[in-house]
């Protein structure tokens, strides 16, 4: 067997690999042989099938087999005993001239390589890079302490409406003269929110009702534009709404009001568990703790992302087998078309372009990942999961477990790995290069990420 491999502009790599009969042979005899002990064909016991018949039934197939092997092995060798940094995977040559297997060897293979860019990148003390540390100020607190509030409140009995309140109460059909339809629809225990009525003549008219009152109101008007809502409410399917386009009274029986939970001894205990903190003060700083740990998360990624334009700018523009790797995004999208390949390459590149960065970095700092970094960045997932539902004081057993299904979904250890190599690399970094720390209040980052 004969390798060859040709790179002339350092990024468009032809590999050549000649396969000689003595490279495939053995390996064929040896899988016909074992064809042959199982083969079934009639008026022949297993085993006894003559090697002729074998050989002209499967040959050509265990031939191709066996080169393509032998062609799949010698490649991957290739590339990794001389440290290609090849991207994407092999593509058939374009220069590729016909081979004809059904007739003694050598037969010569030719594949496209897209090699990646060569470029230096390292990063010291002598490069600055600006460090945002957002402060846990009173205001963002007082909006925490709001937030816990609100999510632990609860509705209570009113006895007048209130815009935003819910009203609870019996709906009845109406004929053309305003009186009760007979047999017509009638749904008890409705629940309508008059402030998200989309028309606002029909949410007039629930202005200061109370329980008792009687409202004639129109469901298909107040509703207009939303099926889901108006089958949601005449608890009807969605196909059937349009039968009901008159008016309905409603008898309110309750107005329920939300009240938000009083920051006392048990919005503590329902947030943070059982005599965790005794007094607001503790329940601000608990809240501030829990800020502090978030916040520095928010910092670190917007680092990185400043790490990432440094770097990109210090490196500069890297240039691509271009050709050559739409061939590669063509064939990793084959029910796609030309406008989807061309829309998407350069956004592509540029992922690329950061991905080959990082990895150059990554080494360099000696940055390693192993599985329990890859198990840490599934728990911090779940976690952050966890505390959307304002669940934040859940014991570490659920979070691992939680963490453990989330591991599970193949499409997702990429991005856990993704992430665990994000963390380790800018604690790395955050030890290497000068930060430029600047204070910033939360309202001023959020800006600054909105730009």
């Amino acid at each position: 067997m004969k390798v060859s491999f040709e790179n002339p502009d350092k990024i468009n790599g032809l590999l050549t690999i000649t396969v000689e009969d003595d490279d495939y042979k053995a390996e064929v005899e040896k899988t016909l042989k074992e064809y042959r002990k199982t083969a079934n064909v009639p008026g022949f016991r297993p085993g006894q099938v003559p090697m002729g018949m074998i050989r002209r039934r499967f040959g050509s197939a265990v031939k191709m087999d066996a080169i393509n092997k032998v062609l799949g092995d010698e490649l991957q060798k290739y590339i990794a005993d001389n440290n290609i940094a090849m991207l994407g995977e092999p593509l058939a040559s374009e220069k590729q001239q016909p081979q004809d297997l059904e007739k003694d060897g050598p037969y010569t293979f030719m594949f496209d390589i897209a090699v990646a860019p060569e470029f230096d990148i390292k990063l010291d003390a002598n490069d600055t890079v600006d460090y945002y540390e957002i402060t846990a100020d009173d205001t963002l607190i007082d909006s925490q302490v709001e937030m816990f509030a609100s999510r632990m409140g609860q509705n209570v009995e009113a006895d007048h409406y209130e815009d935003g309140d819910v009203l609870k109460g019996d709906l009845r059909q109406l004929d053309a003269e305003g009186n009760t339809l007979e047999g017509g629809l009638t749904v008890e225990a409705a629940s309508v929110m008059p402030k998200y009525l989309k028309s606002d003549d029909q949410k007039k008219l629930f202005d200061g009702c109370k329980p008792g009152d009687i409202i004639t109101f129109n469901p298909s008007k107040a509703y207009e534009g939303s099926n889901y809502e108006l089958s949601s409410l005449l608890k009807v399917d969605r196909e059937k709404v349009a039968e009901y386009t008159g008016d309905f009274s409603y008898q309110i029986t309750s107005v329920q009001h939300f009240e938000k939970h009083a920051v006392d001894q048990e919005l503590f205990d329902l947030t943070f568990g059982k005599d965790a903190v005794k007094d607001e003060k503790e329940f601000r700083e608990k809240i501030a703790e829990g800020l502090k740990a978030q916040l520095a998360l928010d910092s670190d990624m917007k680092f990185l992302m400043d790490v990432r334009k440094y770097a990109e700018d210090k490196v500069g523009q890297l240039t691509y087998p271009d050709s050559l790797l739409k061939r590669i995004m063509k064939q990793n999208n084959k029910d796609k078309d030309q406008e989807f390949i061309d829309k998407n390459y350069e956004p592509s590149i540029k992922e690329l372009s950061w991905s080959l960065i990082r990895s150059k970095i990554a080494v360099a700092l000696g940055v390693k990942i192993e599985d329990e970094d890859v198990k840490s960045a599934a728990r911090e997932m779940a976690k952050a999961q966890f505390a959307q539902y304002g669940m934040s004081n859940v014991p570490q057993e659920y979070v691992d477990n939680y963490a453990d299904e989330l591991l599970k979904k193949k499409e997702a250890q990429q991005q856990f790995v993704d992430r665990a190599i994000d963390a380790k690399l800018v604690e790395a970094l955050k030890g290497v290069v000068t930060l430029n720390k600047k204070s910033v209040s939360l309202d001023e980052f959020n800006k600054m990420m909105g730009e």
